[in-house]
């Protein structure tokens, strides 16, 4: 287990090193808490199947602020953390917390049904939408956003875990990756980068 955490924390900090590689400067950037991506050249595009057996996409979101991570139901504390930490957010903004959309993408579709994830997203906040492909299709999001997984076997072929990417993907209100946000930093910093980017939204 040491060796495992090791090797996904090593692996994230490799990651948030070549995301943060990505940046590009401007006159008019904005001091996020997380990882400033503005620029990156890649999570552009996300076409999977919702929880309630529609396809979507990010344009599909367009004039609100996305809060992306990839997860599975499961998930013993990473997930559910991450998720209520959205919620809270979402909660804590008032008003304008209906700009901002939680959007949980699946990397167990083996097991993670639509019903599934309806319950599972509903305990957290109802307006969160839960999305799952193919094997194939989980791989093509996965690797499109850059995120790492690997199934993990367990004492029966059922009870296998999954290793992934801790972190979050904040989106701007035209759909375009903008703040990379690691697990653990709490639900007040992913607070104070959503409100930039409603913030600068405004402004348009």
């Amino acid at each position: 287990m040491n060796t495992r955490r090791f090797a996904l924390a090593a692996l994230t900090a490799l990651t948030a090193l070549t995301l943060a590689g990505c940046q590009k400067a401007s006159p008019d950037k904005l001091a996020f808490k997380g990882i400033d991506l503005t620029g990156a050249e890649y999570a552009r595009t996300l076409n999977l199947t919702d929880q309630e057996g529609r396809a979507r996409s990010l344009a599909d979101f367009k004039g609100k602020v996305l809060v992306i991570f990839f997860g599975y139901t499961q998930c013993p504390d990473v997930c559910p953390t991450t998720m209520a930490e959205v919620a809270e957010v979402k909660r804590s903004l008032g008003a304008e917390g209906d700009k901002v959309q939680g959007i949980f993408v699946t990397i167990d579709p083996e097991r993670d049904t639509a019903a599934l994830l309806k319950a599972y997203l509903g305990s957290f906040d109802p307006s969160f939408v839960g999305l799952r492909g193919s094997e194939e299709q989980t791989k093509a999001a996965a690797k499109e956003f850059k995120v790492f997984y690997a199934k993990v076997p367990g004492k029966t072929p059922e009870t296998y875990t999954m290793d992934h990417t801790a972190a979050s993907f904040i989106l701007d209100t035209e759909g375009r990756v903008r703040v990379y946000v690691r697990y653990g930093a709490g639900a007040q910093p992913l607070a104070d980068d959503i409100k930039l980017l409603l913030a600068e939204a405004g402004k348009k």
